[in-house]
């Protein structure tokens, strides 16, 4: 199994209280990623980043892919993120350790194929982590069925011609009925990509579960939730 590695930005403040795992999708690489990190260290001051690379290249690319896509397929997609999941799995028990951190202050944040994956990877894990946000992606296969799990954010463009915007729809449904708490936003008008009210809303979202706000159980919504 490959080694990953990747750029890492260290806490604003003191050692590390939590440790944010951004997966890139298909194509990109880590540096691309780590670029979301600086516009969420207000909400997370003692967060620190990491944004691995996929360990497959890209043929005739500079950027890489953590599985093969030659189209949008639910099997292919499943298949896909069975086969990357142990590597990142791997990765991010490596991170925990380095920064002596217990699993369970894990945050995941996946764009498109990283969304993929976040989501597989991060609802199967033996300790949920604090967190999971998906921007542009959708949910490969069925969602595992346990009692605790983390508090899910998901966001897409309704102008996205990548990934349709019913992917998020289908997935906030999926994992609402399976009893996650899941949360969503529809930015309009944009693409395959991350707009400015977007990234407001996720570190809003990974501020309040780094404090423990945020609830774990329970229905889809479109709206922020804190518990009561």
């Amino acid at each position: 199994m490959p080694s990953l590695s990747g750029p890492r930005l260290a806490p604003l403040n003191g050692p590390a209280s939590h440790l944010v795992v951004l997966v890139h999708g298909y194509g990109s690489d880590g540096n691309d990623l780590i670029g979301l990190a600086p516009h969420w260290q207000s909400a997370l001051p003692g967060a620190a980043f990491a944004a691995p690379n996929a360990p497959q290249p890209v043929a005739g690319s500079s950027g890489f892919q953590w599985f093969p896509i030659s189209r949008i397929d639910p099997q292919e997609m499943l298949k896909g993120v069975e086969a990357a999941g142990p590597a990142l799995d791997v990765f991010l028990d490596e991170e925990l350790a380095r920064l002596s951190l217990p699993p369970e202050r894990l945050m995941l944040v996946g764009f498109s194929q990283g969304t993929m994956l976040s989501l597989h990877v991060g609802l199967r894990r033996a300790v949920p982590p604090a967190a999971i946000v998906g921007l542009s992606g959708l949910l490969a296969g069925p969602v595992p069925k346990r009692d605790d799990g983390p508090p899910i954010f998901l966001a897409h463009g309704d102008a996205d011609q990548v990934i349709p915007v019913q992917a998020m729809l289908a997935a906030a449904v999926m994992l609402g009925k399976a009893g996650r708490a899941t949360q969503w936003h529809m930015a309009p008008g944009v693409g395959h990509g991350v707009d400015p009210q977007t990234m407001a809303l996720a570190g809003d979202f990974l501020g309040l579960a780094a404090q423990g706000l945020l609830h774990r159980k329970g229905p889809t919504s479109s709206l922020l939730g804190t518990e009561a």
